[in-house]
């Protein structure tokens, strides 16, 4: 007959057996973080040099997920994704402000441009921003767009605004569904207009022949935030893993990276450190 002392004993052990098994499942599993971000990130190779530097001195294993800022944000809404790293304010405000994000911090920022074929037929070479997307439309030179709801496609969007056109359903409008490496590459098999980020061009240009033809226009800033899951609305994502690569994203070796990031190669920069500005001396 089994007394309670024994029963209390098998009882203790099975519970000590389990909390084992546990820690040391927790123990031989890696600690991962999943990180959704824009293309335009891996495309430039921007994380193929920050992200080994993070898990070296973090511990945790990298899992990215590169999309468009659009399609990372509604991982975020979802819980599918630990920290973001995007490029499209107006609707980071929103995610914000619905309550998916905990925290959201100023990274880094370059510019769009405007790209095209060396024979501009449309006349674009020079002209401010949305001057240029008008003479694409009037000229019905033919475009080539992400249509993807990433950073870059909100941004595309706001031109054509800005320019008073629509191009929906115009033939020599082309949604491609693609990130922006893939984009750019249809772009320069069609001989097409296109709206791209200055890294991923750089990083891509010797196999385009496309040139820019429209930059430096304040419309065509291009500013980067890490977005960190609120955990209210996702208690299961991993809030130390994400918040370790945010606080990573801003740190200062971290942005001395950045800002050095291409110079060699292209002898500029291909991004420029902003942690700790002020968003207003960015203009936003």
């Amino acid at each position: 007959m089994i007394t309670r002392q024994i029963l209390t004993r098998i009882t203790t052990l099975a519970v000590s057996l389990t909390i084992l098994i546990w820690s040391t499942a927790a123990m031989a599993a890696p600690k991962t973080v999943i990180l959704a971000t824009t293309t335009s990130t891996q495309d430039s190779g921007l994380l193929d040099v920050l992200v080994p530097l993070f898990e070296k001195e973090s511990g945790y294993q990298v899992k990215t997920i590169s999309v468009g800022s659009g399609q990372a944000m509604k991982m975020g809404e979802k819980g599918e994704a630990d920290v973001l790293l995007v490029h499209s304010p107006d609707a980071e405000k929103k995610f914000m402000a619905y309550g998916f994000g905990a925290v959201r911090r100023l990274v880094m920022h370059n510019d769009f441009i405007i790209l095209g074929p060396a024979a501009d037929p449309a006349g674009v070479k020079g002209t401010k921003a949305a001057e240029a997307m008008k003479l694409i439309a009037q000229k019905n030179s033919l475009f080539a767009s992400r249509g993807d709801n990433s950073g870059t496609h909100a941004k595309e969007k706001g031109l054509w605004k800005a320019a008073g056109v629509n191009p929906e359903g115009q033939k020599w409008y082309q949604q491609t569904g693609l990130g922006m490496g893939q984009t750019l590459s249809v772009a320069a098999e069609k001989k097409a207009y296109v709206l791209a980020d200055r890294a991923t061009y750089l990083a891509l240009r010797k196999n385009l022949g496309l040139e820019i033809l429209a930059e430096g226009d304040g419309r065509l800033l291009n500013i980067y935030h890490v977005l960190e899951i609120n955990p209210v609305k996702w208690p299961k994502v991993n809030v130390p893993g994400g918040k370790a690569f945010a606080d990573f994203m801003v740190a200062k070796k971290s942005q001395d990276i950045i800002g050095r990031f291409g110079v060699e190669k292209f002898g500029a920069p291909l991004f420029f450190p902003d942690a700790g500005k002020k968003p207003e001396s960015l203009g936003l």
